[in-house]
């Protein structure tokens, strides 16, 4: 079995500090295979907001996959936002946009799909689709397979709908086809796990795990959240880590546990 611990939507620079140390410490006691954070490291894509979230990340468990996410791009400063809007990011955080880990068992790729013609909205290319392709046509014989974006595939609140991922059918389709088993992804703010067939139809089989913010005060309908994922043969169980602000940490909530089968994501009681 492998345990991810999936964490999201940081936010230095807009933070909850004691969140910090409550992370730290269950992170350090929950001794995660993997590390993933999709994206929003910082609020406005400041140096030193890059700084701070990097001097936390390396209090964090090893090895760690991270992406950025729309935050992460500068806003005001217009040049940098056209000329190099991931300079900074890749300077203090990480160097690649395509950053993976594989160890026999789970095959995880992140991609980038924060981008500077837009303030909020995220979208993937044609490239990013093929190099992801690529990268699991290497790794067929991995338990699961899973992607890590920023944007969302799905939402939870039809309100939300112009949130989700721009081309993300024609990247489900893409997606489906080179056997991604899960992705994982934030920037809603809210946890809420799905499946693409609900909303791309059968031939799509991918599990959505989605990840509220972990340390922000940019809260929307639920408090400080992160997610522990399980993954044993075919099964995923998904734990939401909640913020208790009288006790100073965060509660795990009951484990949401899926099964993949030939027909999709089952749902175990």
């Amino acid at each position: 079995m492998k345990t991810i611990a999936h964490i999201s939507d940081l936010h230095f620079g807009r933070l909850e500090e004691s969140t910090l140390p409550a992370l730290r410490v269950t992170l350090t006691t929950l001794r995660p295979d993997l590390v993933v954070v999709s994206g929003d490291l910082t609020q406005r894509a400041r140096k030193r907001q890059f700084r701070d979230a990097r001097t936390f990340l390396d209090t964090l468990p090893g090895p760690q996959i991270i992406v950025p996410g729309n935050h992460d791009v500068p806003l005001y400063n217009v040049l940098a936002r056209w000329l190099s809007p991931l300079k900074n990011y890749r300077r203090y955080i990480e160097s690649t946009l395509l950053p993976s880990h594989a160890d026999g068992e789970i095959a995880v790729l992140g991609l980038n799909t924060a981008r500077s013609l837009t303030i909020k909205d995220g979208r993937l290319n044609t490239r990013q689709m093929r190099d992801a392709c690529e990268f699991f046509a290497r790794h067929k014989t991995a338990n699961m397979r899973i992607l890590v974006t920023h944007h969302p595939f799905d939402v939870a609140d039809p309100s939300e709908q112009d949130n989700i991922l721009g081309r993300a059918p024609r990247a489900v389709a893409e997606f489906s086809a080179c056997g991604v088993d899960m992705i994982l992804t934030g920037h809603l703010h809210g946890a809420h796990v799905s499946n693409t067939a609900q909303r791309y139809g059968a031939d799509s089989r991918i599990l959505l795990v989605q990840a509220g913010t972990a340390t922000s005060t940019r809260l929307r309908n639920e408090a400080n959240t992160w997610n522990v994922i399980r993954v044993s043969e075919g099964v995923v169980s998904v734990q939401v880590m909640t913020w208790q602000a009288g006790t100073k940490c965060f509660v795990p909530g009951p484990e949401n546990r899926f099964l993949r089968s030939r027909g999709g994501w089952e749902t175990l009681a």
